[in-house]
């Protein structure tokens, strides 16, 4: 399709013997002009694609992200759940006192 409009044909006749609107047509041929790194503005196909896997990856690690969030502020930093939800690590005296007998 792209190379009938270069060759001359008008997306206008084009869309007239074919299925597509002439817009779909022209939208065609500028995505193509992109791919093919004509001086346009937009992104081409694959930057296209690149910007939608890292957008993925950006929501992916913000829900890990909550998820660490809401997980600490439920069970502490250490990750465990004691008495009345304290931590399950050692008070400050008793950890010296553990490490001063090792």
């Amino acid at each position: 399709m792209t190379e009938l409009v270069r060759a001359g044909r008008s997306p206008e006749m084009l869309a007239k013997e074919l299925e597509p609107t002439a817009q779909t047509i022209r939208n065609w041929i500028t995505q193509a002009d992109r791919d093919e790194g004509r001086p346009k503005d937009g992104l081409s196909s694959l930057e296209r694609e690149e910007l939608r896997r890292l957008r993925r990856d950006n929501r992916r690690l913000r829900e890990q992200r909550i998820g660490q969030v809401l997980l600490e502020r439920e069970t502490g930093p250490g990750g465990c759940r004691g008495l009345r939800g304290r931590s399950c690590r050692r008070s400050g005296a008793r950890e010296r006192g553990a490490l001063a007998d090792h």
